[in-house]
């Protein structure tokens, strides 16, 4: 099947491609294509334009902005995997960029679209929301910064007005004695997974300092248990901790029956991601 007919336009400036969506009706911003080139093939997209962004290079960079790591919507998924800045200030990152489908798709998704795509199991979007992550959002209106949490609203539908552009998203920067961990499950390489579970912990004089806790999968918009991993806090992480938080996060999560996989499998799923997510950041907060 081939997409329906629409109006290509290739924007030499943002400011160029906001007035274009301003302008033009039921217009789709594609940058990657990884998501949108499929879905227009098999028309469950049916945009009447696409504003191609390949040319707005200004919006591929990382930047140090103080206790914030500011990644342009551009950025494509090999390089917040390969960034140095990225790997040593925000370590889960770069983790997750790694796990994203195959090498080919890395090298041509972006941040930006991942985001804007909204897919429950996309790993970016997992991370944005447990790090609590600002999203940064331009239009010819002007812009504004949304939370993660406020930015994902349902399976595939977020926050973003028709003639809104993702600009940048800011992450806030790890710690010394912090340590993270992504940890998806799949049946394939390359699969979205079923159960993904992204962690960082903070350690101060032998308990945990702060803690947080992040699951796609299990839920149609990834979800951060901020109440849950404030309970762990201000303990000694000893095995019987992660079991206890483990278990405390299976019961916590209520999927629902699919045609895949059934809600008990993806509970059972939790608990064993949780366990061994937690232990390998404690490996590595611990030194």
């Amino acid at each position: 099947m081939k997409p329906a007919a629409f109006s290509y336009h290739r924007p030499a400036s943002l400011e160029e491609a906001l007035v274009l969506l301003a302008r033009t009706g039921n217009a789709k911003v594609i940058a990657g294509g990884q998501s949108l080139g499929p879905m227009m093939n098999m028309r469950l997209a049916a945009p009447a334009a696409l504003v191609d962004l390949n040319d707005l290079t200004e919006m591929s960079y990382v930047r140090d902005a103080g206790d914030m790591l500011e990644v342009g919507a551009l950025t494509r998924h090999h390089q917040v995997e390969e960034s140095e800045l990225i790997r040593s200030s925000c370590p889960l990152l770069a983790q997750a960029a790694r796990t994203i489908g195959h090498y080919a798709i890395r090298q041509r998704g972006t941040l930006g679209g991942s985001l804007a795509h909204a897919d429950p199991s996309a790993q970016l979007a997992l991370v944005a929301v447990t790090l609590d992550a600002q999203i940064n959002i331009v239009s010819v209106r002007g812009q504004r910064t949304v939370r993660a949490s406020d930015f994902f609203l349902a399976v595939m539908a977020t926050a973003l007005e028709p003639d809104e552009v993702i600009r940048s998203v800011c992450f806030p920067k790890a710690t010394s004695q912090e340590g993270t961990e992504y940890l998806p499950f799949n049946r394939r390489h390359g699969d979205f997974a079923i159960v993904a579970v992204a962690t960082t912990v903070t350690l101060h004089e032998g308990r945990v300092a702060s803690l947080r806790l992040g699951l796609s999968g299990i839920s149609p918009v990834p979800v951060a248990y901020g109440a849950l991993a404030s309970q762990f806090a201000g303990r000694i992480p000893d095995a019987a901790w992660i079991a206890e938080l483990a278990r405390a996060a299976r019961d916590a999560v209520a999927p629902e029956d699919d045609a895949r996989i059934p809600a008990v499998y993806r509970k059972e799923l939790t608990e064993t991601l949780v366990q061994r997510a937690m232990a390998r950041a404690l490996e590595r907060a611990q030194g």
